[in-house]
C-alpha cells in the first residue's frame, strides 16, 4: 500500500514538538487502584497492548508502573517488542482474521505500513479535545488518508549533553544555544588540544547505538534540506566531508558506545549526542554540572529528528471499546508527566510541565524548546513506510560512516555506491518519501 505525509503538509516546529510551558494543565488524572499488567497474558478481557516503545528492561518495568498506577478501566498486558516482530505479528493476525491484539503502540513509521488495518479513530479524538493536540500532530496521525488511524502518544528527539567542563575550550563569540557546526568542530578541536590531545566528544556509534540518526536527521538536512533524494549531492558531499574532519576529533572509542549515558558518567567523554531517553542519567547527583543543548546549525538551517509515537486499534480488536478508555488514560495530563518523568519521552498533549522534574528532564527540556524554536529548523522524521527493513535503510547510512570516517575512502565514489544499496531497498518497496524529502512517491536517491 502507499503510505505518504502530504507534500503540502506544513509541520510546525512549535506544534510538533511543544512542550506545554506555561499552558493550563488538563484536569488531573486520579491516581487509584492498580492494575495487573501480566506480560504476554493480562487474562480474560483484558487489553493486549503491543509496542515498539519501553522494549529495555527498566523502561518496560517503569511503564507497567504508570499502567497500573493510573489506568482503572481495564487490564493492560503490555508487550514491547522490536519493530520487526511488531510489524509480523500485526500483519499476520489481521490478514489471517484472528485479532488477539486490542492497542498497538509505536512510532510513525511503525504504524504507517498497517493504515489499512487500523480502525478509524475520528470518534476517539474527537472526545479528547481538552488534551490540546496540535493540528500538526492529528494530520500525521491521518497516515496520508482522510480519517484519524491513531492517537498521538509521545514524542521525543536527540540533543547534545555538555560537561561544564568542556566550556572553558569555547572559541570567544561563540553562543552555545546557537552554534553552527562549523563552530561546534572549532569547539571540539579546541577541546582536544586543550585535553591533552585527548578528544572529549563521543557518539552513540556501538553495534546498537543510534547514530545513523544523527546523519539521517540532523546532519544531512542541515547541510542538504534533505534525507534520501539530496543523499549523493555535492552538497551531501560536504556534509560527509565536515563528518570526517569531526571524527578526527570524536573519541574513538565510539564505535564500542550504544548509548552515550555511561561514557559521561564516566568521564570517558564531556559532549556527546544521543536520544534524550538515552541521556536521562548522565548528570547523575550533579546536574549543576551540565548542560543541554540544541543540535548546531549547518547551512540549510536546524536541522533534527523528531520521534512521534501513537496509539492505535487494529480493525477486529476484540476489546476496542476498552483499548479507547486505556488511551484516553494514557494521554491524560498526569500520565503525560509521568512518562516524561519516569522514561524521558515528552508530552502531545497541553500538559503544564512541572517545575519538580527531574534535573536531567529539566536540561532536556529547556534543550527541545530551543531546538524546535530555532528560525529555520528542519524537521525529520524516521523511515517511514518501511517496517522491518527500517534497520536495512539506517544501514546505508552506517555504512557511509565507515567507509569514509574509518576507512578513508573517496566521498563521492561512496555515496554513489550507497546510493545504489538504497535505491536497491526503496525500489522493491516503492514507498513515498518522508520529511523533510518532498512527499514524492516512490522515493529514490536522485
Amino acid at each position: 500500500m502507499t503510505n505518504r505525509i502530504n507534500d503540502d503538509l506544513r509541520i510546525s516546529r512549535r506544534g510538533l514538538l511543544g512542550l506545554g510551558l506555561g499552558v493550563a494543565a488538563v484536569p488531573a488524572l486520579t491516581a487509584c487502584g492498580g492494575v495487573s499488567t501480566s506480560g504476554a497474558d493480562g487474562g480474560e478481557g483484558s487489553v493486549s497492548f503491543l509496542s515498539t516503545q519501553f522494549t529495555q528492561v527498566e523502561e518496560r518495568q517503569r511503564f507497567e508502573k504508570i499502567l497500573g498506577d493510573r489506568v482503572t478501566a481495564a487490564k493492560v498486558a503490555f508487550n514491547p517488542v522490536d519493530a520487526s516482530t511488531f510489524g509480523t505479528t500485526v500483519k499476520s493476525q489481521l490478514d489471517a482474521g484472528k485479532v488477539q491484539l486490542s492497542l498497538l503502540g509505536g512510532v510513525h513509521g511503525d504504524l504507517a505500513p498497517h493504515a489499512d488495518r487500523l480502525m478509524d479513530l475520528d470518534d476517539l479524538l474527537g472526545s479528547l479535545g481538552d488534551r490540546g493536540f496540535t493540528s500538526d500532530l492529528t494530520d500525521l496521525a491521518k497516515l496520508s488518508g482522510s480519517t484519524t488511524k491513531y492517537v498521538p502518544w509521545m514524542q521525543a528527539t536527540y540533543v547534545l549533553a555538555v560537561h561544564k567542563k568542556a566550556l572553558e575550550w569555547l572559541p570567544s563569540g561563540v553562543v552555545t544555544p546557537q552554534m553552527t557546526y562549523d563552530q561546534f568542530l572549532s569547539w571540539m578541536t579546541a577541546a582536544r588540544q586543550g585535553n591533552g590531545n585527548k578528544p572529549v566528544f563521543g557518539i552513540p556509534a556501538g553495534p546498537k547505538g543510534l547514530y545513523h540518526r544523527f546523519f539521517q536527521g540532523f546532519l544531512l538536512p542541515s547541510f542538504t534540506g534533505g534525507q534520501v533524494t539530496t543523499f549523493r549531492s555535492p552538497d551531501a558531499v560536504t556534509a560527509w566531508q565536515y563528518m570526517k574532519e569531526l571524527w578526527a576529533q570524536t573519541a574513538p572509542a565510539s564505535t564500542n558506545y550504544d548509548s552515550m549515558q555511561e561514557p559521561l558518567q564516566r568521564g570517558e567523554v564531556l559532549v556527546a549526542w544521543d536520544h534524550v531517553a538515552r541521556l536521562r542519567d548522565a548528570p547523575g547527583d550533579k546536574p549543576g554540572d551540565w548542560l543541554m543543548l540544541p543540535a548546531p546549525s549547518g547551512p540549510k538551517g536546524l536541522g533534527y529528528m523528531l520521534v512521534v509515537a501513537g496509539l492505535a486499534i487494529p480493525n477486529g480488536a476484540p476489546e476496542a471499546a476498552k483499548a479507547k478508555e486505556v488511551v484516553k488514560a494514557l494521554t491524560t495530563g498526569d500520565v503525560q508527566v509521568d512518562v516524561l518523568r519516569q522514561n524521558a519521552f515528552f508530552p502531545v498533549t497541553n500538559a503544564q510541565l512541572p517545575t519538580d522534574l527531574p534535573a536531567a528532564v529539566g536540561l532536556e527540556a529547556a534543550a527541545v524548546k530551543r531546538q524546535q524554536e530555532t528560525a529555520g529548523a528542519i524537521v525529520s522524521l524516521p523511515p517511514v513506510g518501511v517496517g522491518a527493513r527500517d534497520a536495512e535503510v539506517g544501514q546505508v547510512f552506517k555504512n557511509v560512516f565507515k567507509e569514509v570516517c574509518l576507512d578513508g575512502k573517496p566521498v563521492q565514489g561512496v555515496l554513489d555506491s550507497q546510493a545504489g544499496q538504497l535505491n536497491a531497498i526503496l525500489d522493491e518497496l516503492k514507498v513515498a518519501c518522508w520529511r523533510p524529502d518532498p512527499a514524492g512517491s516512490p522515493c529514490r536517491v536522485a
